[in-house]
């Protein structure tokens, strides 16, 4: 009895506590406040082409795991351009250093996704051809030609 009695009390306290929110009456005051706080995020430095391909060579080059290579490899491909044939040989010798070999076909892949007609990928395919052939690696059109 004596147990219940303590239980109900503390049941009370937390009912008083933080677990009931108190009344606050809302004004147009606080709005301009809010307004205010607003950050403008254009205001910062834009990264140049340039700038992206240095720091993605460098990202690339410094790859120990598969995991690092696709997390860069994701980030590389998330901007809304074209990652230059030397960052594509910085992530295709990266995927050859951790032996992955269907990231490195995926590369391919991430590149004609990218690309803004076959003629630039076709551009990409044989600046890249030596690269290929020296890892080894084969395109998808060549894996499943009945898929392109």
């Amino acid at each position: 009895m004596a147990q219940s009695h303590i239980l109900r009390i503390a049941g009370r306290q937390l009912a008083r506590s933080s677990f009931t929110r108190p009344a606050v009456a809302t004004t147009n005051a606080a709005v301009p406040r809010v307004l205010g706080a607003v950050r403008a995020y254009s205001a910062g430095h834009e990264e140049s082409f340039e700038e992206f391909t240095a720091r993605y060579e460098k990202e690339f080059d410094s790859v120990n795991d598969v995991f690092e290579l696709q997390r860069n490899l994701n980030n590389a491909f998330a901007y809304d351009l074209v990652p230059s044939p030397s960052v594509i040989v910085a992530a295709l010798r990266a995927a050859r250093r951790v032996n992955d070999f269907p990231t490195a076909v995926r590369v391919f892949e991430g590149v004609k996704a990218k690309v803004e007609n076959p003629q630039q990928y076709q551009e990409y395919l044989d600046e890249l051809k030596p690269l290929r052939e020296e890892l080894g690696i084969t395109l998808k059109e060549d894996l499943y030609p009945e898929l392109s």
